[in-house]
């Protein structure tokens, strides 16, 4: 039998092997760029010869990452891929592959291929996540008495944003129940939620953005951000911006008169 047609049986028994184990479960993983990441076989003991390749494909792109093979009663592990250099670890044990200082890039789905006297495949799709950024509440007014709120309080809106992140929702919540949530489904840079409180509230709430892989959280301090006091010194420091004003406009005219009649003086 030719060298050509021995290649020929051989990818015919190995496309065979592929196939035996098409259709096996996507594990599905999600992680914080900048972690450490370990994707777990689930695998004991791997046998001590196996031929075992690593490949990742982001979209639509095939990149052999690990190439670890016994030749001649030595173990040799490459890792192949230049992005990936130095960022990897293989165990042979298990078959398990750990990945440092993970990023955005990185995403995408991961093949391990084990090769003995067959081939056996596991398939694992990973999405790395930014952190989501922090929620920041601000007071947009304070209105007067009405029938939903006490008789002795007032109600007060404010609102919460932050910046728009892949797949991040940004949520009200009123102790542990949620109140009201937006997401990012209209890829717009910010995110924004309105909310109304009474300043006499002593409810807990709070404003969490949140992704897949990581939350952030702001309290609501009602007595501190709806306070009235907090609206009269607001009207105090306009109205002491105003007054100073005045004065150096007064000055200031003050001033031109005097040297007005001091020139006329001058030249008489």
């Amino acid at each position: 039998m030719d060298s050509s047609r021995r290649a020929f049986i051989c990818l015919i028994i190995y496309t065979t092997g592929l196939l035996y184990t098409a259709g096996e479960e996507v594990v599905r993983l999600q992680e914080l760029e900048g972690n450490t990441l370990t994707i777990h076989t689930g695998l004991t003991g791997v046998q001590s010869d196996a031929h075992i390749l690593w490949f990742h494909h982001p979209e639509n792109l095939d990149i052999k990452i690990v190439n670890s093979r016994i030749i001649r009663g030595e173990i040799i592990t490459d890792y192949d891929s230049e992005r990936f250099r130095d960022r990897l670890q293989l165990n042979r044990t298990s078959g398990s592959l750990t990945i440092r200082n993970i990023s955005r890039e990185d995403s995408g789905l991961y093949i391990l291929q084990i090769i003995t006297r067959r081939s056996s495949e596991w398939m694992f799709s990973l999405n790395v996540y930014a952190m989501v950024s922090s929620p920041f509440i601000t007071r947009l007014s304070v209105h007067g008495h009405s029938a939903s709120a006490p008789a002795s309080g007032s109600r007060c809106s404010v609102l919460c944003s932050a910046e728009s992140q892949r797949e991040m929702t940004l949520s009200w919540f009123k102790g542990r129940e949620i109140l009201n949530q937006t997401s990012d489904s209209d890829h717009t840079d910010k995110l924004t939620l309105r909310l109304e409180v009474s300043d006499e509230d002593q409810d807990v709430y709070s404003c969490v953005t949140a992704n897949p892989a990581s939350n952030r959280t702001s309290k609501l301090n009602t007595t501190e951000i709806c306070s009235h006091d907090n609206g009269a010194a607001e009207f105090c420091g306009l109205t002491e911006t105003m007054i100073r004003l005045a004065f150096s406009v007064l000055l200031a005219v003050v001033t031109i008169v005097l040297l007005i009649d001091h020139f006329r003086t001058y030249l008489e």
